[in-house]
């Protein structure tokens, strides 16, 4: 089980709602990745307006856990008022916080980020901040009140995996017992896989299922992977080597001339 905050979780996927062909698919995809948790964006689906009530409906009807985020904000001003939104319009304390610094890369501003989540912590915010590998961020933000971290592997969309091994896996080393999701960059089930065998608790991803050809089967195969990599961690992977090691011993081994 997967303990986030005070909720348990079976699922260790988390899912974007965003860019779907359709709701239909959406509903699908949520379903085949058996995912316990999505994310919503309060700037996309307002509760108050039609479609909002409807995309609201369509959640409900799936029996999932909301995370609301606060996508597009860029300035602690704007996440902290997006995040207040979000909990009245979904009732929930948890908030998975973004501010964002730079466009092309959509890398999270870490002062700004460390701030927000203070006053959010401090408001009894749940919150889940969209962050880099880096240490001393990670420390500041646990400092500020955050019980999970969210990582990103690379930039938002970018489907290039898991760019800086070392520092992931630094930060790994760094907070065993803290759990840590990687936000951002997953292209293939694969990425996801390795991030589980790494160590990390989870993984949240959105545009490689939701922009895939056939976004039910990659939502399936996605779950397959994240379920592979956490049993391979639990099976104790071997580490690798620079030099080759017989599989065969031949010490001992009779041999005939």
């Amino acid at each position: 089980m997967l303990q986030l905050y005070d909720i348990a979780l079976r699922s260790r996927l988390l899912l974007g709602t965003a860019r779907y062909p359709s709701p239909a698919i959406l509903a699908a995809a949520v379903r085949a990745a058996r995912t316990d948790v999505v994310t919503v964006a309060l700037r996309r689906e307002s509760g108050g307006e039609r479609s909002g009530q409807a995309f609201w409906s369509l959640i409900r009807e799936l029996g999932v856990r909301v995370l609301p985020n606060t996508a597009g904000c860029h300035s602690v001003k704007e996440a902290v008022t997006t995040a207040r939104m979000a909990r009245e319009v979904f009732g929930t304390p948890w908030i998975k916080l973004e501010v964002i610094g730079e466009d092309d890369t959509l890398q999270p501003d870490v002062f700004g980020l460390v701030e927000a989540a203070r006053i959010l912590c401090a408001e009894g915010f749940q919150v889940f901040p969209y962050t880099t590998e880096d240490l001393v961020v990670a420390e500041r933000l646990l400092s500020a009140g955050c019980r999970v971290l969210m990582p990103w592997g690379a930039p938002i969309g970018s489907g290039r995996g898991l760019n800086n091994l070392y520092g992931l896996t630094a930060l790994r080393a760094h907070f065993p017992d803290v759990p840590l999701i990687i936000d951002a960059g997953i292209g293939v089930p694969s990425h996801a896989a390795r991030a589980l065998e790494l160590g990390f608790d989870a993984v949240l991803l959105n545009t490689a299922v939701a922009q895939a050809r056939d976004p039910v089967q990659m939502a399936a195969a996605f779950a397959q992977a994240i379920e592979a990599g956490e049993a391979a961690r639990l099976a104790g992977p071997i580490e690798s080597r620079d030099l080759a090691t017989p599989s065969t011993p031949v010490i001992g081994t009779a041999f005939r001339g």
